[in-house]
């Protein structure tokens, strides 16, 4: 407190000293005018004589002498001036350097004192900061102790972890690779019973969709929310069929949602050439082309799909038929269709059906001592590297 009160009375001398200088300069100055107004005044000539001349030439060297002399005293007066400037501006450096030299000796004190000593030496404070980095390594290494000996018991209590497991990166390696191998197991054996479980759900559904209801009972025919556009075709077709063939001769008929809300008529096996032969050939129908023909396996029995088109209506219609799968024997409908000679003869050679009345029913894709059908479900190669 004494160093920085005696910095501030410095401050203050400087400044009077400055200002006093300052004061005296003014002083100097009004004082050099004054008389250098009075020698104007005084030398101002009356018609002088040559001795008056004399005189006044001297006065006039006597007074360029004082103005001379009061140049230099302004000139020494502002020299002054400027030192007392400099001097109160060192001044002012030397307090703002001694201020910066008492907060970093704070700075320090402070940190020392933290650190639980305050050191008068510098050997002092080199020992007591080395003490203080040893103290803080020192708590960080119980830190991790405790960390360590809490993540043990978790591990003991919760059971997460064998001891064999925790011994070598190896043994859990191994664990990780069991665990990957039982969840794909697990995966694998999911995917066949959803598999078994979509089959049987299948198969249930074929076997039963009986009766001769307009309702669907497949997948494909279930009733939409709103009527089909087709509804009225296929409510004309089975009153027809019905009107001539008899109310038994359908096994089912619905729109197919699936394939574009086409009508579909399911004719009884017994039935299937006659029902045929009546879409063809009736006038009201007249479904003179055959657009498509396949067969196809569903485990639980055989099926055939015919899909009819009427130019003459601008119609279509679907014609299928169930067959039994240990005996799959269905009349041909090529002496109706030409078109179905082919189809029908790759349905024989990849699904084994035979079409009684056909002309040449003989395979058309597979050779003539190939073994098997390779579009059925139960299908095993004969010879394994085919």
């Amino acid at each position: 407190m004494s160093e920085e009160k005696s910095l501030e009375e410095k401050k203050k001398e400087a400044a009077a000293k400055a200002k006093a200088a300052a004061l005296a300069k003014l002083e100097a100055k009004k004082k050099m005018e004054a008389k250098a107004s009075e020698n104007k005044e005084d030398a101002t000539p009356v018609a002088p004589a040559s001795h008056d001349a004399k005189e006044l030439a001297k006065k006039k060297a006597a007074a360029a002498a004082k103005a001379k002399a009061a140049a230099l005293a302004k000139q020494k007066a502002k020299a002054a001036e400027e030192s007392a400037s400099d001097t109160a501006s060192t001044d002012t450096d030397d307090a703002k350097e001694l201020a910066k030299k008492k907060a970093a000796a704070a700075a320090l004190a402070k940190q020392k004192r933290d650190a639980g000593e305050a050191p008068t030496t510098a050997t002092d404070g080199d020992d007591a900061k080395a003490k203080a980095i040893a103290a803080a390594k020192a708590k960080a290494a119980a830190a991790a102790k405790a960390k360590a000996a809490a993540l043990a018991k978790q591990q003991r209590d919760g059971g997460a972890a064998s001891t064999e497991s925790a011994d070598t990166d190896t043994d859990g390696t191994d664990l990780q690779d069991e665990k990957a191998k039982a969840i794909a197991a697990a995966k694998a054996k999911a995917k066949a019973v959803a598999a078994s479980k979509a089959k049987t759900a299948a198969a249930a559904k074929a076997k039963g969709a009986t009766g001769t209801t307009a309702g669907a009972t497949e997948t494909e025919s279930n009733s939409p929310a709103t009527p089909s556009p087709n509804q009225k075709y296929l409510d004309k077709y089975v009153k027809v069929i019905n009107d001539n063939l008899g109310e038994n001769t359908l096994e089912d008929a619905y729109i197919n949602t699936l394939s574009k809300d086409v009508p579909t008529l399911v004719a009884k096996p017994e039935n299937y050439f006659k029902v045929a032969s009546f879409l063809r050939y009736n006038e009201q129908l007249t479904f003179e082309f055959l657009s498509d023909m396949h067969g196809s396996d569903f485990e639980t029995h055989m099926e055939i799909y015919n899909h009819l088109y009427s130019y003459k209506n601008k119609q279509s219609v679907a014609l299928k038929v169930k067959i039994d799968r240990e005996n799959p024997i269905i009349p041909s409908i090529q002496p109706i269709w030409e078109g179905a000679n082919w189809p029908e003869r790759e349905t024989y050679d990849l699904l084994g059906i035979q079409f009684t009345g056909h002309p040449n029913m003989t395979r058309i894709m597979m050779p003539d001592d190939w073994v098997g059908y390779p579009l059925r479900k139960d299908y095993e190669p004969y010879d394994v590297e085919v």
